[in-house]
């Protein structure tokens, strides 16, 4: 019986567990910190060993294959001891892909990957069919296969979890964009990032579809160089030669090889607002289509999807101040797209760990759309040395989300929108993202 160690106790770890043992691995789970109690009652329903508070090395060094958490780095020193002797660490989609035979919708990108990937599930649930969704949203993919049997599914993939794929394909490939991020967990070079987010591509055939943003400089330089296998299906915020989907005239325009299945549709009709959401409507759009989704399906779900939770999510009106949770931002980009969409002044809460974030970016924003900035963090030192040399806004500066929105209650006027973008991961003040977001929202019902 072969032997199957699972790195990391979370949800992706847990349900690898599950699928290992239903597939007849003798398998062991540990975590370096606590696994919460819910996922231990997983396991032991299974009857599945594992140890948490530490790795007992010996144990982990005699696996014959390793399925690693994606939030464990490769740099971390029990996977440099088992690459060094040659034992295979791959990712929880790399090992659950091995046991479906389902179509799969992967979507990456540095920004507004959750948002595309909801929408393309709701559009594809919308028509009826069975679909799990999985990747950095919805339960474990390992887990849905070991305890569904979908026909379809949409995943969310990170460049973490693509860093552990190598005979994972996708059956549709979508790249949404590629900026700067991460870059700590990638030896701080831009192009090591960039490899891994283009290793969705790795093992298409002519018989898969790539979608992509055609206006993004990086994806343009990369498709050019390289040899890629997959029909090439590129959208655009206006049109261009070989755009599958554009906006001209304020409307949408989604091509399809049938033609009674194009979609043209206005705007205004969108429930997504703004550019960045024009364009992960055309890519999930684009995706329905290469499933067959009807467009009058298609149609109906891109006017009633209601949004992701933390992504620019209204939560409340307060004496005519709107404030606005986008704690989900946590790179630079997520907050330009942000502050772009932003109608009104602006209070914004940015701050966290830094992931070697480059605030030049979004610093003409802040000038023409923010009067007061709020640096909400454990060091709030270089957004200091930045910002005080690169806007005019008042700036203020604590390490709890309490002071941050009492702050902002003081600053803002009628008119105003609160913003929170942190731009930033939350670890240094908060359990994630979520956690920061769900404070956030707590502390405004508040006022």
């Amino acid at each position: 019986m072969k032997k199957l160690i699972i790195l990391g106790g979370g949800e992706s770890g847990v349900g690898s567990a599950i699928l290992g043992q239903k597939q007849g691995y003798a398998v062991f789970l540990s975590d370096k910190g606590t696994i919460q109690p819910h996922y231990k009652a997983m396991l032991d329903t299974h009857n599945i060993a594992y140890e948490e508070h530490q790795h007992t090395e010996s144990r982990i060094l005699d696996a014959d294959e390793v399925v690693k958490s994606p939030g464990i780095p490769d740099a971390a020193d029990i996977v440099s001891k088992l690459r060094e002797q040659g034992t295979p660490v791959i990712s929880e989609i790399e090992f659950a892909s091995r046991y479906t035979d389902a179509k799969k919708i992967c979507i990456t990108g540095s920004n507004g990957k959750t948002t595309t990937t909801m929408l393309t599930y709701f559009i594809l649930k919308s028509e009826g069919l069975n679909v799990g969704l999985a990747g950095n949203v919805g339960r474990s993919f390992a887990l849905q296969v070991a305890e569904c049997n979908y026909d379809y599914y949409v995943i969310e993939l990170s460049s973490f979890q693509l860093d552990g794929m190598y005979d994972f394909k996708a059956d549709v490939s979508v790249i949404l964009n590629i900026t700067s991020d991460h870059l700590d967990r990638y030896d701080y070079q831009l192009q090591n990032y960039i490899n891994a987010k283009l290793r969705i591509l790795q093992n298409q055939t002519s018989e898969d579809a790539f979608i992509f943003w055609e206006d993004d400089p990086i994806l343009k330089h990369e498709i050019e160089k390289r040899n890629i296998q997959a029909q090439l299906l590129p959208f655009a915020m206006e049109k261009r030669p070989k755009s599958r989907a554009y906006i001209e005239n304020e409307q949408m325009s989604i091509l399809s090889p049938v033609n009674d299945n194009s979609l043209l549709m206005p705007l205004s009709d969108l429930a997504l607002k703004g550019n960045h959401n024009a364009c992960n409507s055309m890519a999930a759009g684009l995706a329905a289509q290469r499933m067959n989704i009807r467009k009058e399906t298609i149609r109906k779900a891109l006017a009633e999807f209601t949004g992701v939770e933390h992504r620019m999510e209204y939560v409340a009106s307060v004496r005519g101040v709107r404030y606005i949770n986008d704690s989900k931002a946590t790179n630079v980009n997520s907050c330009w797209y942000a502050l772009q969409s932003m109608k009104t002044p602006v209070v914004l809460i940015l701050g966290g760990t830094d992931k070697g974030n480059d605030y030049a970016e979004i610093a003409p924003l802040v000038r023409e759309k923010v009067h007061t900035l709020i640096f909400l963090g454990a060091d709030n030192s270089k957004l200091h040395t930045f910002f005080s040399l690169h806007s005019n806004a008042k700036i203020f500066s604590t390490n709890n989300m309490i002071d941050a929105v009492n702050i902002a209650y003081q600053v803002a006027q009628k008119g105003d929108t609160v913003l929170l973008s942190p731009c930033c991961a939350s670890f240094d003040l908060f359990k994630n993202y979520e956690d920061r977001g769900e404070q956030f929202k707590h502390n405004v019902r508040k006022l």
